[in-house]
């Protein structure tokens, strides 16, 4: 069978912070594709602010390198879990996939997670011990873990027989040996390997066409953008085509732009043929997984799975005392078609209106999936209301079922206890422990979804900033009865409209944790601390200290507060409870009760209770 010896199309794939896209870098700067004037920047595949800000990749990305007569295609993949429906997708476009594993940190869950998917496309894996500088590095047994787990997932022999390259993608230096000292300031062990064990595409451009659509772009100019791969023939502008979509039915439409990729570019071309990875544009509702084929021989591929979303959070038109002062798109209308603007690119996210034309349900893969859309939204100038995530449950054969997730935690062995104790009050399952040497132990526990809404907070003062939790969706399984580790502490809420004052702040320390500093401006109903008791309190945080002509021992001492707790998007998402809103404005994020009346609201609790 003839192959196309100029190309090659592999995925990166790796668990969060292993070094994916900085290897990406190394591989774009030392290959023959930019000119020497180009200037990328540190992390040049991650194109979005939050993506930069936080260190990770949330959408896929594509890049094409030249080395020597080949061309290879790279799509840098997202680690994290919430974003794996991408990753399932991007494992039909390639042939091979480079597995990144941190040179100390060894197999993480995100890796199995990835790992997995790429397997059960057949893909056949290169693995680059990275970060293989560090004094810490371990690459003989990073390589048993990898080699371990490729067991564990049921890999075939081919797979098992994996070449291994050791790297340092930050300093551009890599090697076939596992001696840090015997690293050469070159990626050419990685080019190499690349070409010599990743399997060229086959060439049956004679054949009728097929192009399938993995992912989505959007663009003002032209609409919709199908990115995907030409499985079979040739594709031209001008062509006209059939596309067969998800429902069964087809539609004719013409080809109006091509664009393949080459460095960070996206160029236009005029044609593509079989194992080319190009994106297309001329058709306006063109969806994931639907085929592209001539009109006269529509022979679709089979429908790309997506994952089905697992967690979904209310979204509501801001209506707080306060709304309407510090967001440019405030209206209903506005938030709506800014949602469902998202939708043209993010298949994993979903959207139904309600009987109010003011709140929508919006359901994702996971609480970081949700929170990066509304940053993503806050940042844009929206201002809107959101409510506490909630697990989606199934009926699986008549049995109700919940998604459950795979924990990994790696901490110092002194909180060992706690952790265990606090996962088992989140109904967790423990599946394994190991004593990973200095005094750390990894843990491994399945977990139900709604069990750690709220934990990595709890997680982080428990182990003092010390320990690392790690989760990613397992399965669906048939529901645990009973709470799953509900927040304890009550509410410290405002009990009227005015700014908070430092005398008033001082008086309230010792009630629980203040959220809000001297000055910020509050309303009857919204929450400025957590009281350190299981009851919501309704306090006066805006008390002013009375003035009088008796001068008082202590008048020459300054007041001092203790900092107040900022709480970040995040933590405001997995702080409220089911009576609460998250406020979100460009400008604040504050956190309030549904009721803000406090007559009503006690009311309201007392026919709950």
């Amino acid at each position: 069978m003839k192959k196309r010896d100029d190309i090659r199309n592999i995925a990166i794939i790796a668990h969060v912070d292993h070094g994916k896209t900085t290897l990406v870098n190394q591989l774009l700067e030392q290959s023959d594709t930019l000119d020497s004037h180009t200037e990328i920047g540190e992390r040049a595949m991650d194109s979005d602010d939050i993506e930069k800000e936080r260190g990770i990749t949330i959408l896929a990305k594509n890049t094409a390198v030249q080395y020597g007569d080949t061309l290879i295609n790279i799509l840098d993949t997202p680690g994290h879990a919430d974003f794996g429906g991408e990753v399932e997708r991007i494992m039909k476009m390639v042939d091979g996939v480079i597995l990144i594993v941190d040179a100390y940190e060894g197999t993480m869950p995100q890796t199995r997670f990835v790992l997995k998917k790429a397997l059960e496309q057949d893909l056949q894996p290169i693995v680059v011990v990275n970060k293989i500088d560090k004094p810490t590095a371990q690459p003989e047994k990073v390589v048993d873990e990898v080699l371990d787990l490729l067991i564990e997932l049921e890999a075939d022999e081919d797979q098992l027989e994996f070449p291994v390259v050791y790297a340092s993608a930050l300093n551009g230096t890599s090697s076939f040996s596992d001696q840090a000292g015997d690293q050469e300031e070159t990626m050419d062990p990685i080019f190499q390997t690349i070409l010599d064990k990743i399997p060229a595409p086959i060439d049956n451009s004679e054949e009728p066409l097929q192009f399938q659509v993995s992912l989505l772009d959007y663009n003002d100019y032209v609409g919709r953008i199908g990115i995907g791969r030409v499985f079979r023939g040739t594709i031209s502008v001008g062509d006209n085509v059939s596309l067969s979509k998800l429902d069964g039915s087809v539609k004719n439409f013409r080809v109006t732009k091509l664009f393949g990729y080459f460095g960070l570019e996206r160029r236009e071309i005029q044609s593509a043929k079989a194992g080319d990875l190009i994106a297309v544009s001329g058709f306006e509702d063109i969806f994931v997984g639907e085929t592209v084929t001539p009109t006269d021989q529509v022979d679709p591929l089979p429908v790309l799975h997506i994952d089905e979303p697992t967690l979904q959070m209310t979204f509501l038109a801001n209506n707080s005392p306060f709304a309407g002062r510090e967001g440019k798109w405030v209206t209903s209308s506005k938030i709506e078609e800014r949602l469902f603007t998202q939708l043209q690119t993010d298949v994993s996210l979903r959207v139904d209106q309600t009987d109010s034309p003011d709140v929508w349900k919006v359901s994702g893969r996971g609480e970081l999936h949700l929170s990066v859309l509304i940053e993503n939204m806050r940042r844009e100038g929206y201002e809107l209301q959101v409510s506490k995530p909630e697990v989606i449950t199934k009926e699986i054969d008549g049995v109700k079922c919940e998604p459950f997730e795979r924990v990994q935690i790696d901490s110092p062995e002194e909180y060992m206890g706690n952790i265990i104790e606090a996962l088992g009050q989140r109904k967790g399952e423990m599946l394994d422990m190991v004593h990973t040497g200095n005094g750390q132990v990894r843990i491994v526990f399945q977990v139900p979804a709604r069990g750690l809404i709220g934990f990595s907070n709890e997680f982080m003062s428990m182990t003092h900033g010390y320990g690392i939790l790690n989760h990613s969706f397992d399965e669906y399984a048939p529901m645990v009865e009973g709470n799953t580790g509900e927040r304890k502490n009550g509410a410290l809420v405002s009990m009227e409209n005015g700014q908070a004052t430092t005398y008033s702040i001082m008086n309230l320390e010792d009630r629980g944790t203040i959220f809000v500093e001297p000055g910020t401006e509050v309303y009857a109903g919204m929450i400025v601390g957590m009281n350190n008791r299981d009851n919501d309190l309704t306090v006066n945080i805006i008390k002013e200290k009375q003035k009088t002509n008796v001068r008082s021992a202590t008048k020459d001492q300054t007041s001092v507060i203790k900092r107040p707790k900022i709480m970040s998007l995040e933590e405001s998402l997995e702080f409220i409870t089911d009576d609460e809103y998250v406020e979100v404005t460009p400008e604040s994020i504050r956190l309030r009760k549904k009721i803000l009346d406090k007559n009503t609201r006690e009311k309201a609790n007392k026919r709950k209770g």
